[in-house]
């Protein structure tokens, strides 16, 4: 396992991925596909960004992988 899967930011913004998912399987998200494929990237993003962040092993490099999945998850919320 690695430092990052330990993150409980990590954990929960997986989770969120997986809730996505499944909430843009349907209703009006399953009939937009490029609004379904863009909250889906993004919300992927978060975790993705927070693991490549936290692996890089420089804590400058850490910081600004962060403020990517903080963006992405502004994203999310935007699309959302």
């Amino acid at each position: 396992m690695g430092h990052f899967e330990k993150l409980n930011v990590w954990q929960r913004s997986k989770d969120l991925a997986v809730i996505i998912y499944k909430i843009t399987a349907c209703g009006g998200f399953s009939s937009d596909v490029g609004l379904r494929d863009q909250v889906r990237r993004a919300a992927v993003s978060i975790s993705s960004n927070i693991a490549e962040g936290d692996e890089n092993g420089s804590n400058k490099q850490a910081v600004r992988f962060l403020y990517i999945a903080k963006g992405s998850n502004a994203e999310v919320l935007t699309q959302a």
